[in-house]
């Protein structure tokens, strides 16, 4: 006799399996415009950047090769740029990608995957990364701020995605980690920027007790 086992909710249900039953199961995988499936990935996001209101790059981070050269992808930045830094819309599609986005003062924040992703898990990444950016400045999502903390943003990022494969999208964990990860650099390793914060918390607190 075959078993079937079915799991739901964390319990776990066995009975006999009828050969004439169907069963439907739905694919999660995408398919191609010539009617081929393609394979579920976890490498959700092809990229992620934060550009100024002047379409510069602050912060840029590509996990595939569909940009090999820093010339592309800044030619790339430039071009998605232009298309929305007027648009009132948080999401394109833009050379064969999918591009969500948002903007706040002088700064837009950019997550892109391919044409088949959800728009949706892309969304959840932006925002994690927005929130995080946000938690970081201390509210002051701006263009000078994010400059004075450009070491923390890339490591929000690096918490939110590796090799476009998705991490953490919870904003608060994700600042937990970048301030562990901060406390942990070596002092050498440290820029001068942050020896003397460090200096100005010891004479602070120094003076208080």
């Amino acid at each position: 006799m075959i078993i079937s086992v079915f799991v739901f909710e964390e319990t776990l249900f066995v009975r006999p399996f009828n050969a004439d039953e169907h069963f439907h199961v739905k694919s999660t995988a995408h398919e191609t415009m010539d009617g081929g499936i393609l394979e579920p990935s976890l490498y959700t996001v092809k990229a992620m950047a934060i550009l100024d209101n002047d379409g510069n790059r602050m912060l840029a981070k590509y996990y595939d090769d569909q940009f090999p050269t820093p010339k592309e992808q800044k030619q790339f930045e430039k071009n998605l740029f232009s298309k929305t830094h007027r648009a009132n819309s948080e999401i394109i599609m833009f050379e064969g990608l999918t591009c969500v986005y948002k903007s706040n003062v002088d700064l837009f924040f950019y997550v892109v995957g391919s044409s088949q992703e959800n728009e949706l898990i892309l969304a959840s990444v932006l925002n994690a990364l927005y929130d995080a950016v946000n938690q970081i400045l201390r509210k002051n999502v701006e263009k000078r701020a994010l400059f004075e903390n450009l070491d923390a943003v890339y490591l929000a990022v690096d918490e939110i995605c590796d090799g476009g494969i998705i991490l953490d999208a919870d904003s608060t964990s994700i600042v937990q980690k970048v301030a562990i990860r901060s406390d942990d650099i070596p002092l050498g390793e440290q820029t001068v920027a942050q020896v003397l914060q460090s200096a100005k918390e010891q004479i602070k607190w120094s003076l208080l007790k």
